[in-house]
């Protein structure tokens, strides 16, 4: 049975937040909300899918379509903050820059006194990479978006972090998932590792499509390919649109 990219993005998604238990995980965009779903239907099934003030559904298929949901709880605004600053969370974000150290721009690109292109803003970036683990989705890996120095420092990145010492104890850069690998910081000066490539991805390739130079183990692993069941959920109950490449290519 053939397998689509979009499907062992979802799957390295999912294996992000292995291990976490019962903690908020915030996944933003589609193909997060796929993953996260995914390991809370598998391996993770304390995982709490939240990102502001909501009823929290037990329940987390059949997204699109209309499911009668089942409540498990609510999370009011002020359980929020104090989840975020207890580091009871895991957040998924995007970001336009990451660098070598991982720290990524979504506030603006260009000078600061006038830049090219106004972004979102700094929004929560700082506060999530300094109080909790924080991971990224990338859809287009590409030098534009992996930079040497990013224009802006909207979220902390491993050298920032370690001037802040005690201040940044917290501290965690989980994993950067994109449509070409999985990557992590977990090298002997903590720069951007690669960690596993998308089947059919090589090590040129990425390199090419990376602004800075990664770190390359001996052995490079090839992202796991989705299990029988976890086809059956991706396909069946949490969304069959990653079946159509909705965000990225075929395998």
């Amino acid at each position: 049975m053939s397998v689509t990219r979009a499907e062992v993005c979802a799957v390295a998604i999912a294996e992000i937040f292995r291990g976490d238990g019962e903690i908020m995980v915030s996944p933003m965009g589609l193909l997060p909300a796929i993953g996260a779903r995914l390991a809370k239907l598998t391996f993770e099934p304390d995982m709490v899918l939240s990102d502001g003030v909501a009823g929290l559904q037990a329940n987390v298929v059949g997204i699109g379509e209309k499911v009668e949901p089942v409540l498990e709880g609510v999370m009011p605004y002020r359980k929020i903050f104090d989840l975020v600053w207890w580091g009871h969370r895991h957040v998924l974000m995007g970001a336009t820059q990451i660098d070598s150290f991982g720290n990524t721009n979504i506030s603006a690109i260009g000078d600061w006194d006038q830049p090219k292109v106004q972004l979102l803003g700094a929004r929560g970036a700082p506060g999530n990479t300094i109080c909790h683990p924080t991971s990224y989705w990338i859809a287009n890996h590409s030098k534009r978006a992996f930079v040497e120095t990013v224009d802006f420092v909207s979220g902390v990145g491993y050298d920032r972090a370690a001037e802040l010492g005690e201040g940044a104890r917290f501290h965690e850069i989980r994993r950067v998932v994109t449509n070409l690998g999985v990557f992590d910081f977990e090298s002997a000066n903590q720069r951007m590792r690669i960690r596993s490539l998308h089947p059919g991805v090589t090590v040129e390739e990425v390199q090419a499509a990376t602004g800075f130079e990664l770190v390359v183990p001996d052995d490079v692993p090839t992202s796991r390919l989705p299990t029988a069941e976890e086809l059956t959920l991706l396909r069946e109950r949490i969304d069959p649109s990653t079946k159509r490449e909705r965000e990225v290519p075929n395998v």
